[in-house]
């Protein structure tokens, strides 16, 4: 078969993209299924070689995988060891105690941000919206006042800031510096989490009432009045074990400041702060903060373990499917096609990267799907050095793309809706304009500081 060139890769990309949005929103497929078809798909359409389109999958996907099942599932563990020894509720009602419930609202962002460093979206918001559910009841306040800065603080993690999983891809790809990422990533991103979720919550909290009852709520209130009594471990020892991670990666970064490189204490350091090790580390640290110490024994913390890896398989298999499509685009050429179309068009290659994400993240409904498979395409354009662009700013635009409109192909959108007790338009109203204002601000953001730096 004759191997497609030029502009005709960019429309048979188009197509495919095209395919995965109706198979996924129309046809209700499943998006790991869709993610495999529409590559060998695309690389026969386009002529690759037939031995090579399912082993440039393969490798995609591996690659993707290799790094990111390893920083899912700790993080997932973390995440759990916090939620069964009462650390996410300690965190909630000392904020509830500093902040005053007047400023509430302020109070579920922050905890968001915190909370949400080492652990999914879905996680992290599973995680919280107990607390969430508790300090509404407690306050009599409307639960899109304390739940949208909650989601927008957790949004904001998700896409900028590492150690994030979807983050820390990005770094990766783009071979950035995780400590500068980190830095600028509180920049562009705590601005943007108080526009999107505190004060666009008292806005729209105005205008959007919500059911009375909300048979959701009722279950996680009831069970944690039942609960009152149980012994929560300290603030302080919470926000260490939960901050460990970053505290870790952000030594590891700045390794060669403090010792000559090549020297065993810099490797060491370097070594410390591998995203991977320093979750690790976390993780071994909560078995004894949240576990031992709070009365598990080893049976019940094996047990943890084991419960929340189930759920997050599903996301791992499609992120890596991600990857593999991202794969398919660099081998059979459609990559270099978007770098060379880029390059001509001098489109910026933060608002390329944005660009990208964004379309893969309509696309897909996958905010790691979308920064996964935009950085295989736009990294090529950074390694061109084309225009000369700071990668830790690359990953802050595509990590702003890849939150754009979340829609009815992304699992947030219902667990959103569904914990909420909202309708499909009062979710589009809320959460996915919530969504779109992170993405767009993150951009405009992002470009502000490029002029800066």
């Amino acid at each position: 078969m004759e191997a497609v060139h030029g502009s005709m890769l960019l429309i048979y990309a188009l197509i495919a993209i095209a395919v995965l949005i109706l198979m996924i929103t129309r046809f209700k497929v499943y998006p790991f299924l869709v993610l495999i078809i529409v590559s060998l798909l695309l690389g026969l359409a386009v002529g690759m070689p037939m031995d090579t389109i399912v082993k440039a999958f393969e490798t995609g996907n591996g690659n993707t995988l290799g790094h990111i099942a390893i920083v899912v599932g700790l993080g997932t563990m973390l995440g759990k060891m916090m939620a069964e020894s009462g650390g996410a509720e300690r965190i909630a009602t000392t904020l509830i105690d500093k902040f005053g419930e007047k400023n509430i609202h302020w109070a579920m962002m922050v905890v968001a941000i915190i909370v949400g460093l080492p652990v999914f979206f879905e996680v992290g918001f599973v995680l919280l919206i107990p607390i969430a559910f508790n300090v509404a009841k407690r306050t009599g306040k409307s639960l899109l006042l304390i739940g949208l800065p909650m989601v927008a603080g957790l949004s904001v993690v998700h896409g900028l800031i590492p150690p994030h999983p979807a983050a820390l891809l990005a770094v990766q790809a783009y071979h950035a510096d995780i400590g500068k990422t980190i830095a600028y990533g509180l920049i562009v991103g705590v601005p943007t989490a108080i526009v999107a979720g505190p004060l666009f919550a008292l806005l729209i909290s105005k205008y959007i009432k919500l059911p009375e009852n909300n048979p959701l709520a009722a279950q996680f209130v009831h069970d944690e009045s039942a609960d009152e009594k149980r012994d929560l471990p300290g603030f302080g020892i919470t926000l260490f074990t939960i901050l460990l991670p970053v505290i870790l990666m952000l030594i590891g970064s700045w390794a060669d400041l403090v010792f000559a490189p090549k020297t065993v204490p810099n490797s060491l350091l370097h070594f410390v702060g591998n995203s991977d090790v320093a979750l690790l580390i976390a993780v071994l640290v909560s078995f004894w903060t949240f576990g031992a110490k709070r009365g598990f024994n080893r049976e019940q913390i094996q047990k943890f373990c084991g419960d929340c890896l189930a759920p997050i398989a599903g996301i791992t298999l499609i992120v890596g499917a991600g990857g593999g499509f991202g794969r398919v685009l660099i081998e059979s050429g459609i990559s270099k096609q978007i770098v060379d179309s880029a390059t001509s068009a001098h489109l910026s290659p933060l608002l390329l990267g944005w660009f990208v994400a964004a379309l893969i993240r309509l696309a897909t409904g996958s905010a790691t799907v979308a920064m996964t498979t935009a950085c295989g395409i736009v990294a090529p354009i950074a390694a061109a050095g084309v225009a000369q662009v700071k990668p830790e700013l690359l990953v802050l635009a595509t990590g702003s793309g890849s939150l754009i409109f979340s829609h009815v192909n992304d699992g947030g959108f219902w667990l959103v809706k569904e914990y909420f007790g909202m309708t499909v338009v009062q979710t589009f109203k809320t959460w996915s304009l919530c969504e779109t204002i992170i993405s767009l601000m993150g951009l405009g953001l992002t470009f502000a500081l490029a002029a800066v730096l």
